[in-house]
């Protein structure tokens, strides 16, 4: 029997062609989460980066906040259905954080404060395609969405924007998740409604 449900039920007919299929537009932004929100103190905060020869490093806060960053404006969709559009968030882009780093890697295993963990192609972490947020319209970004940082990949659902990132896995083979073990798709392209193993 399956540990999930498939009781998201979308609400068809969103006229937005920014909103995909089976999702509603919101203004507010939802909190679901797999357990208890961790309270990372900035001190405390640090993203390991382990590169498939098993090198690791390690970015600080100070570290992360003198990095180059950047607003980001974007769509984001949630597995449960909602949409919200044009939030605006800021960040330091994976590029920077992988520079140097992962050349043999095709896949990533994103982990977190509190034990979760969401797999991802490497490919969708690169280019100008994911950040390590720690803003949130103008604010630090509050820990119930992921503060101190989370991890943003908007043009994937949700989950895979793990929140409370503390490392970047870099991998040449792929392994499933916390939702992806459960059941959820492993890519989860909202675009395709890919919400569930074999969808």
């Amino acid at each position: 029997m399956s540990v999930i449900s498939r009781g998201f039920g979308g609400r068809r007919g969103e006229s937005d062609p920014r909103v995909p299929p089976g999702q509603y537009l919101t203004d507010s932004f939802p909190v679901l989460s797999a357990g208890p929100t961790p309270q990372v103190e900035l001190d405390d905060w640090r993203l390991d980066i382990t590169d498939v020869d098993g090198t690791r490093s390690a970015v600080t806060w100070p570290q992360l906040m003198g990095l180059p960053s950047e607003e980001i404006t974007v769509d984001i969709h949630c597995v449960t259905t909602w949409s919200k559009l044009d939030t605006v968030w800021r960040g330091v882009s994976v590029d920077t954080l992988l520079a140097g780093a992962g050349s043999e890697a095709d896949f990533a295993m994103v982990r977190s404060y509190g034990g979760y963990s969401t797999n991802l192609p490497l490919e969708d972490l690169l280019d100008g395609k994911a950040w390590v947020a720690f803003e949130y319209d103008g604010d630090e970004l509050d820990p119930a969405h992921g503060g101190p940082a989370r991890l943003l990949v908007p043009h994937l659902y949700l989950w895979k924007s793990a929140k409370w990132i503390n490392g970047i896995e870099l991998r040449v083979d792929d392994e499933p998740g916390f939702w992806e073990t459960l059941g959820y798709h492993e890519y989860g392209d909202p675009w395709l409604e890919q919400r569930y193993s074999g969808d």
